[in-house]
């Protein structure tokens, strides 16, 4: 048992993101009079996604971008969406292209993502940036934000290098578990990628230096997953964002939790993430990150680190 786990902030370190980003921008508007921009597309009225894209929006105008904010109807055919897309695609005031999902049932999300342009495809779902990471040419390459946030979070305890150190990545994802498992592969750390089917899970994570939990099944991961052979514990990412009744609030109430059951694991944790506050906040700092490579790249103009 650890003497008492670090827990990651991801509001501190979102926040030191996003003023980078800031504080980049306008010495980039001032040598080329562009000010980098976010269009983000949102089809349907899903109150969730509602929000989401308020956020989005809110932290590009915070970081000096332009926001460009399309809602469309929830019936909305599939023909005039790819047209706004196109359109997009061809505005030279817009450097990177948000498809906030879920779609609507009857609208096909691969092809709407496909028809995005990779060099805008700020949140790295296009086969271009998916075979990017894959293959490790990240100096041109969109990183989905989410894993991107996760190897931030991973780097502020254990560095850039990862040599040494066993991961295992739980979920297979597009969106999280693939192009993590793929980060983390980069960083040259020996990974398993395993998901809800796989075999002796607690017993795999017992033997683990790093967790990445992305499974989306509430408070799966319990003190019993974790090993005791170190002092110091595993470091634990929980992308996990599950909404589970929380009667102790009153009648109807809910509450967020992660994949993983922090106040039984926390104890055991060298590191760990919270949810809400840790993963979160970072998916949003990213994006404001790739938005701004994005027009750094498309101007040719050298691209800052985060």
């Amino acid at each position: 048992m650890t003497a008492g786990s670090k827990v990651i902030d991801g509001k501190v370190l979102a926040g030191q993101v996003r003023q980078k980003v800031r504080d980049f921008v306008p010495a980039f508007v001032e040598k080329t009079s562009i000010i980098p921009g976010l269009a983000v597309v949102l089809v349907g009225d899903d109150a969730a996604s509602q929000v989401y894209v308020a956020s989005k929006g809110k932290a590009a105008r915070e970081c000096g971008l332009n926001s460009f904010e399309h809602i469309l109807p929830q019936n909305t055919s599939s023909s005039d969406l790819l047209a706004l897309i196109a359109t997009l695609n061809a505005d030279k005031t817009v450097h990177g292209i948000l498809v906030q999902m879920p779609l609507p049932a009857h609208l096909n999300e691969y092809e709407i993502i496909q028809a995005i342009d990779p060099k805008k495809d700020v949140d790295g779902l296009t086969l271009t940036n998916v075979g990017k990471v894959g293959s490790g040419h990240l100096e041109d390459a969109f990183v989905p934000c989410t894993p991107a946030g996760c190897m931030l979070m991973i780097e502020q305890i254990h560095g850039k290098d990862l040599s040494s150190l066993n991961a295992i990545v739980i979920g297979r994802s597009i969106l999280v578990g693939k192009p993590v498992a793929n980060l983390l592969l980069l960083a040259n750390a020996t990974v398993t990628i395993a998901h809800s089917r796989t075999a002796s899970l607690p017993e795999i994570c017992s033997t683990m230096d790093i967790i990445v939990a992305a499974v989306g099944r509430p408070q799966m991961i319990r003190a019993d997953w974790i090993g005791r052979s170190t002092p110091r514990g595993p470091t634990i990412i929980d992308v996990g964002i599950n909404r589970i009744d929380a009667p102790e609030r009153g009648p109807g109430k809910t509450r967020l939790v992660g994949d993983v059951d922090f106040n039984d694991v926390e104890p055991f944790a060298g590191a760990i993430t919270p949810v809400p506050g840790g993963v979160g906040p970072m998916t949003i700092a990213i994006l404001m990150a790739n938005t701004l490579r994005a027009a750094c790249i498309a101007t040719g103009e050298p691209t800052p680190r985060f």
